[in-house]
């Protein structure tokens, strides 16, 4: 194991499983079916990584947004019943969280799903009993960019954050990290772009989720492990 990390905590849509597309056409899909105004992909997709409720706020600031989520999520409901096809993860990963966790890292998830959303997710990729220690979703604490999440996490396995690591595909990950002092990279190819990506305060951005294992390898010599 890396004499640097202890801990990884990755996000779940963009950096684990390639759900960016989806997300953006599903969206799309509810606000066509909703009848809202009209909203450009771009818009939808910096938003991911939110919280729900706040995405909605800054997609529609005129709209009440606990009754625009609650219409959403009914729709959503509709549309998910027995029609819900997950997200695959992107190529690599499996192996990646088996040599990551054979190699003794302890594993964790940040999410902006729903706990309903991610351990629907969880089961279907067979993590359900496995891989990770422990998971947070943004509607049982406070969504990213707060925090919170990283706190919990962090009280839960007795990691000090300095020994844990953040991995995600948006600048509210970034800051999220920083915000809880935990250090953090970002990975390209999800929601927000490589541009956006290193001007927030990630370590690096890497052009791949499967690159991490060299960049934990390098971390560990520069910090003369």
């Amino acid at each position: 194991m890396s004499a640097a990390f202890e801990l990884i905590v990755f996000d779940w849509d963009g950096t684990l499983a390639d759900s960016t597309g989806p997300i953006v056409a599903g969206m799309q899909r509810a606000i066509a079916a909703l009848g809202l105004p009209p909203r450009d992909d771009d818009a939808i997709r910096a938003l991911i990584g939110l919280g729900f409720r706040d995405g909605l706020q800054l997609l529609y600031p005129d709209r009440d947004p606990a009754r625009l989520e609650a219409e959403l999520l009914a729709h959503r409901r509709g549309v998910v019943d027995g029609t819900h096809e997950e997200a695959p993860l992107y190529p690599g990963v499996p192996e990646l969280l088996t040599a990551l966790g054979q190699g003794g890292y302890r594993l964790a998830v940040a999410t902006g799903k729903s706990r309903v959303g991610l351990d629907r997710a969880l089961m279907h990729h067979r993590f359900a009993d496995a891989a990770f220690v422990a998971t947070r979703t943004a509607d049982e604490t406070a969504a990213k960019p707060h925090p919170r999440m990283l706190h919990e996490l962090l009280e839960h396995t007795g990691v000090a954050p300095e020994r844990a690591l953040m991995v995600g595909d948006t600048d509210y990950d970034m800051v999220m990290a920083e915000a809880a002092g935990v250090p953090a990279i970002a990975v390209d190819g999800g929601a927000h772009s490589a541009d956006r990506l290193r001007a927030s305060p990630a370590l690096t951005v890497l052009a791949s989720i499967v690159e991490l294992p060299e960049w934990l390898a390098a971390s560990t010599h520069r910090r003369g492990a």
